[in-house]
């Protein structure tokens, strides 16, 4: 199956036409969640902190809390079930969580493999590095995870996209 990754704008659409069998949304502390109905009661997952690298006043990093929920609700993910992840724009907690979301999936494929297919696939995706450095070490994958990021981060052009388009992550590779 696969990843979808989509703003917020997108994600009534998707689950309607895709019917995802997961959900992960991640949106500003009082941000409101979208309502998926019944059949997603167990199946969504609500993260509250901003897109944000550094603590500032006012804002709510990605801690270790939100990445081990993360990673309990990835560990409930059946390989025959796709996962549509989103977060406001599209463009920094959702690629993050689908990089770490296809680590999780594939522990034997190289970390930089999978960063090289979201950046094929999703070019104007922008990680959120806290989000991947967190999960790094909570997956015990020894700074692979970041380090593909930033390898595959080098020399992007600058983000140009208010709010980016969905796309489609394999979940799923060849090890």
């Amino acid at each position: 199956m696969s990843i979808l990754v989509a703003p917020l704008a997108h994600v009534a659409d998707l689950v309607i036409r895709r019917k995802p069998s997961r959900v992960i949304s991640l949106l500003d502390p009082g941000d409101p969640f979208p309502e998926l109905g019944s059949s997603y009661v167990d199946r969504h997952l609500r993260l509250s902190f901003h897109d944000a690298h550094s603590p500032e006043l006012g804002l709510t990093v990605p801690s270790a809390v939100h990445i081990a929920e993360l990673l309990a609700f990835l560990e409930r993910w059946e390989p025959r079930e796709s996962l549509l992840v989103h977060c406001r724009m599209g463009v920094g907690r959702s690629t993050a969580t689908a990089f770490v979301a296809a680590c999780h999936r594939n522990p034997q494929v190289p970390e930089l493999q999978i960063a090289r297919e979201l950046r094929r696939v999703g070019p104007f995706a922008r990680p959120n590095e806290t989000v991947i450095r967190i999960a790094d070490t909570l997956m015990d994958r020894c700074g692979r995870m970041s380090a593909a990021i930033a390898e595959t981060g080098h020399g992007l052009p600058p983000i140009d996209v208010l709010v980016a388009q969905p796309f489609e992550l394999v979940s799923q590779f060849d090890g």
